[in-house]
C-alpha cells in the first residue's frame, strides 16, 4: 500500500502516517507526480522496503472525505448550496458553503438525506480519465493544480455525484456508518461553515458525550433531561452570591477606610494587606480616604505570591514612587492623578516597599 501525500482540489487532506522498514514516516508531500517521504532516520537508496500505513488514520480520512463529497452533493441538490472549500480537522470537519445563512430545517434535511443514502449502500467508484476525455467537462471540480501530471481521477457516488478528486475514499457509502452534522456557524465573506462528523468519529463523539452526561448526572444529582434547568438554577444562585459578596466587600472597604484614617501612622505611610479582594476593593478604600497628605499602600492576594497593589497619596510622590514599587514587587502598573496600581508577583517584598515609602517621607520631612 502506498502512502498518500497532501493534495486535493478543495483543501488538503492530511497525509498518511506509518512506517517504512519499521522507520516512522513523519510527513509525505507531493512534488509534481512524485511523493516525498520524510522519515525519522535515513533509508538506503535503492533498497527494497516494506511499507505499512497507519490504517486507523487512513480509514478515518476516507470516511471524512467521502462524507464531505456526499454532504456537498446533497446540499447542492436540495438547496443549491455550493461548497467553496472544506477542512478535514483533527476532531471535526468543516464545509464552507457559499451562502450567508443555512437554516436549521435545511441542516436537518441534509442530514436525513445523506444518512438515507448511507443506508442504501450506494457504491463509490474511482475512475481515471485522460485530460482530453469529453466526460471531464461533465464532472464537478474546481480545476486542476498547476503542476498536475497524468490522468484525471474521478470519484463517483452512484446516482449522486461525480467529482474530480485525488483523495482517499471508501468503496461504498455503507462504510461511512453514519454522518452527524453538528451545526453551522458564520464563515468568512458571507459564507456559512457546516461542521460534521462521519463514521467512527460519531461513535467517539457519542462516547465522550455519554461520559459527560454521566458525570453531570452524578454532580447535579438529577437525570440528563434536567441538566439544563439544574445548571440555570446554579448560575442564578452564583450570581446572587456574587452580588451579596460584592456588597459585603464594599461595606468592608468603607469600614477599612475609616479604620485606616484613625491609624497612628496617618500623615505618613499607611499600609494595609488583605488576602481576599480585588482592584475595586482597593479603589473604594482609596476613594473613601480621599487624602493627599498620606502615602497609602494597599495590597490584596497571596502574602508571598502574586496579587494586586495600589499606591495613593500626593501626586508628585506617587508619580515618583509608583514605578519603583512595581519594580520591587516584580510587577507592572500605571497611574495618574495621585494613584498608581498594578499587578505584582512577589508580595513577600511588601516590607521593602514600606521601607522605601518611609525613607521618602522622612527625606521630605527633613527637607521641610
Amino acid at each position: 500500500m502506498a502512502f498518500r501525500c497532501q493534495r486535493d482540489s478543495y483543501a488538503r487532506e492530511p497525509d498518511d502516517r506509518g512506517t517504512i522498514n519499521d522507520i516512522p514516516v513523519l510527513r509525505v508531500t507531493r512534488r509534481g507526480a512524485q511523493a516525498d517521504h520524510f522519515t525519522q532516520t535515513p533509508l538506503s537508496p535503492g533498497s527494497q522496503v516494506q511499507v505499512q500505513v497507519d490504517w486507523e488514520r487512513r480509514f478515518d480520512h476516507m470516511q471524512q472525505h467521502s462524507g464531505q463529497h456526499l454532504i456537498t452533493a446533497v446540499a447542492d441538490h436540495l438547496f443549491g448550496l455550493k461548497t467553496t472549500s472544506w477542512e478535514l480537522g483533527r476532531l471535526r470537519s468543516i464545509i464552507e458553503l457559499d451562502s450567508p445563512s443555512v437554516t436549521a430545517e435545511q441542516v436537518a434535511a441534509i442530514e436525513q438525506s445523506v444518512n438515507e443514502k448511507i443506508r442504501n449502500r450506494l457504491p463509490v467508484t474511482v475512475r481515471e480519465l485522460s485530460l482530453d476525455d469529453p466526460e471531464v467537462e461533465q464532472v464537478r471540480g474546481r480545476g486542476l493544480p498547476d503542476d498536475h501530471a497524468g490522468p484525471i481521477r474521478v470519484i463517483t457516488i452512484e446516482g449522486v455525484d461525480s467529482n474530480m478528486c485525488c483523495g482517499t475514499h471508501v468503496s461504498n457509502l455503507s462504510d461511512l456508518q453514519v454522518i452527524k452534522i453538528l451545526g453551522t456557524e458564520k464563515g468568512k465573506k458571507n459564507k456559512t461553515n457546516l461542521m460534521f462528523l462521519a463514521g467512527n468519529r460519531v461513535l467517539k463523539w457519542m462516547e465522550r458525550s455519554h461520559g459527560t452526561e454521566k458525570a453531570l448526572t452524578t454532580l447535579l444529582k438529577c437525570g440528563a433531561e434536567e441538566h439544563v434547568e439544574a445548571v440555570k438554577k446554579l448560575q442564578n444562585s452564583i450570581k446572587l452570591l456574587q452580588k451579596n459578596n460584592l456588597n459585603l466587600l464594599r461595606d468592608l472597604a468603607v469600614h477599612t477606610a475609616h479604620s485606616l484614617r484613625s491609624s497612628p501612622d496617618w500623615g505618613g505611610v499607611v499600609a494595609f494587606h488583605r488576602k481576599e479582594g480585588d482592584s475595586e476593593f482597593m479603589n473604594i478604600i482609596a476613594n473613601e480616604i480621599g487624602s493627599e497628605e498620606t502615602l497609602l499602600l494597599l495590597t490584596v492576594g497571596d502574602e508571598k505570591g502574586a496579587g494586586l497593589f495600589l499606591l495613593s497619596g500626593p501626586a508628585e510622590a506617587v508619580e515618583t514612587l509608583g514605578p519603583r514599587v512595581a519594580e520591587i514587587l516584580e510587577g507592572k502598573g500605571a497611574g495618574k492623578k495621585g494613584r498608581f496600581q498594578g499587578k505584582a508577583t512577589k508580595m513577600s517584598r511588601r516590607a521593602e516597599v514600606q521601607a522605601l515609602l518611609q525613607d521618602y517621607v522622612s527625606t521630605q520631612s527633613a527637607e521641610e
